[in-house]
């Protein structure tokens, strides 16, 4: 007997978890996946009604019609409030091209969606997945990668890791738990493993 349907699946993970990874693997299986730091991207594009309203409230983080992502990055991560004004300004647009493009994936025959997001739980989305996969990583594995992958300082890295749900809370929270403590081949392995999970739970038709 097969369990709920997996069609929907969040995949999440704290900064420099190594959930792009992850989501690189997935793909390779030829399941799509909707990446939701592009379609951010794509939300705040030049001349796109997102960056107009950032630039009213944050006018020194646009330059010549386009976002200064770093600029904008030191004022949302060192400020809760700040950071909440311009999800609210984004995440709307995220969530509904999100939906769109993966009810077009399963219109087209796909068993399985991938929604790869690293704000999943925090915003809500998570509630209306299938199931979230989690990628983890520790804390101090974490600092370092970000540290090194965006140039930060380490308080810089610590603030961005501080705005993410405390790690704890997120494994309580997700489906499937992926721990990424080891090196690629080991990443590997537990990714076709726990897909090999997921199939199990939902053959599918």
């Amino acid at each position: 007997m097969s369990g709920p349907r997996l069609r929907r699946i969040g995949l999440t993970g704290g900064i420099a978890s190594g959930k792009s990874e992850v989501s690189r693997l997935l793909a390779r299986k030829g399941i799509p996946v909707i990446d939701a730091d592009r379609l951010a991207r794509e939300a705040v594009a030049p001349g796109s009604p997102a960056l107009l309203r950032i630039a009213e409230r944050w006018p020194e983080t646009v330059r010549d019609g386009r976002l200064d992502r770093k600029a904008l990055g030191a004022i949302v991560f060192a400020s809760a409030a700040e950071r909440k004004a311009l999800e609210a300004i984004v995440h709307p647009w995220i969530r509904a091209e999100a939906w769109r493009r993966m009810d077009e994936a399963l219109a087209r025959g796909a068993k399985r969606v991938i929604y790869e997001a690293p704000l999943l739980f925090e915003t809500g989305t998570a509630d209306e997945l299938d199931a979230v996969i989690l990628v983890a990583a520790p804390e101090e594995v974490q600092r370092q990668r970000l540290m090194r992958r965006d140039a930060l300082r380490p308080e810089e890295a610590e603030a961005r890791i501080a705005a993410q749900l405390p790690l704890e809370e997120k494994r309580r929270r997700a489906t499937f738990v992926i721990d990424n403590d080891g090196d690629l081949d080991d990443l590997s392995r537990k990714v076709d493993a726990l897909w090999e999970r997921i199939e199990a739970c939902d053959p599918g038709d």
